[in-house]
């Protein structure tokens, strides 16, 4: 998952702060870029699951009145529509009480 801009970003920073008090092991730099992006990524897929989980629940919250009349208005129709339909179609099997 390395890829040269954390290595870049790596080296700058290193430029910017001076010389090192001391030489790390070969490979060490890049070792320590590698882990620390991996954290990161852990650290960024969980708190941005959290974040949109909130937004989502948050819009739903906000669209669920609407929603609801939305529905009632489906079901009320349908109803009167199988009604009308049932009453128009002039089928005299209601059982005679």
């Amino acid at each position: 998952m390395a890829s040269p801009a954390p290595m870049a970003f790596a080296k700058e920073a290193r430029a910017d702060a001076g010389p090192p008090a001391r030489s790390l092991p070969e490979g060490t730099e890049e070792y320590m870029v590698h882990r620390v992006m991996q954290r990161v990524d852990v650290v960024l897929d969980q708190r941005l699951r959290e974040a949109i989980a909130t937004v989502v629940q948050e819009q739903t919250r906000s669209v669920l009145p609407r929603l609801r009349e939305e529905i009632e208005s489906v079901v009320r129709h349908a109803v009167y529509e199988a009604v009308a339909d049932e009453l128009a179609s002039g089928h005299s099997d209601l059982p005679q009480g």
